[in-house]
């Protein structure tokens, strides 16, 4: 692989900077409130991290990250209109 300066690259490193950075964010909630607790910012940095790392695997042509990331984004989505709806009752 040659790993010259390319614009994906770049793209792919940010994605998973923001990706990572929900377990940073859910740890720092958790020590400030001493209990194991996963704000909804989690969610918000799951959803851009994996889109992002979902359009960068798709440029790449990887199937296996394709899927992971796919199939996460679902998840994603789906934790937070669960939170959405049980916050309208």
């Amino acid at each position: 692989m040659n790993y010259s300066f390319d614009i994906w690259l770049i793209i792919g490193f940010i994605a998973q900077i923001i990706f990572g950075a929900r377990f940073f964010l859910q740890w720092l909630v958790s020590e400030k409130q001493h209990k194991s607790v996963i704000p909804i910012g989690f969610w918000y940095l799951s959803i851009v991290g994996s889109l992002m790392l979902l359009i960068y695997a798709i440029h790449i042509k990887d199937p296996v990250f394709i899927l992971g990331q796919a199939t996460g984004l679902f998840i994603y989505i789906r934790n937070l209109m669960m939170i959405h709806k049980e916050k309208k009752r």
